[in-house]
């Protein structure tokens, strides 16, 4: 079964308190969901390989530690899931960036794929599918088997807020992908919302509200 990590740095905990207010206008939204991504970057990726590097200093040589291979990719679903690109690339500007993007089918409910442009070499990357809201889990999982059917085979999904029947979803789906979460809610609404969640994520990073 997949690890669930739930991030309990202080720092994490305040900006999310921030994000959930309901006055708490779009550009400070984007601003706090982009440093929020970059933190739980830093966290999430504390178990990334590392190799030893022969290098020479002003002093002189010596072996440094530097990432294995450097293969890293940062794929976000769209719309929402591009508000924590720029924090992630802060962290791994090396990363490449593929996009998904899934919209719902009124009548079935289930997700179809209107869009998805991928890494060339996506496939022998490290990837963090990245999206703010985790809430019935229907477009997550759908991304992570559209990766799975590419070849992808290192996976990790971020996200920032989660409700347990998602997790539950994503863990019975796909239960080699670790779930990394900023903070665990309650539950989902009748309408699907996340509570007490911050409500529409895409709408409050792009004003559309």
């Amino acid at each position: 079964m997949s690890k669930v990590i739930v991030m309990d740095h202080p720092l994490i905990q305040h900006k999310i308190g921030w994000i959930r207010r309901a006055d708490t206008g779009s550009k400070d939204f984007r601003t706090l969901i982009s440093e929020i991504a970059m933190l739980m970057c830093y966290e999430a990726t504390r178990d990334l390989e590392l190799t030893d590097v022969e290098i020479t200093t002003p002093i002189c040589a010596t072996t440094v530690k530097e990432l294995k291979g450097k293969k890293l990719a940062v794929v976000p679903i769209l719309r929402a899931g591009l508000g924590m690109v720029d924090g992630m690339l802060a962290m791994i500007p090396s990363a490449k960036v593929g996009h998904i993007g899934l919209y719902r089918n009124e009548e079935t409910l289930e997700p179809v794929e209107y869009y998805c442009k991928l890494p060339k070499d996506c496939d022998e990357r490290e990837v963090f599918v990245v999206d703010p809201m985790l809430a019935t889990g229907g477009s997550s999982v759908a991304a992570i088997q559209m990766l799975k059917d590419k070849g992808v085979k290192r996976i990790h999904f971020m996200c920032i807020i989660a409700a347990p029947e998602g997790v539950k979803r994503m863990q019975e789906a796909h239960p080699d992908v670790d779930v990394i979460v900023g903070a665990l809610d309650d539950h989902l609404n009748e309408h699907g919302y996340i509570v007490p969640g911050l409500g529409d994520a895409g709408d409050r990073i792009f004003g559309t509200k």
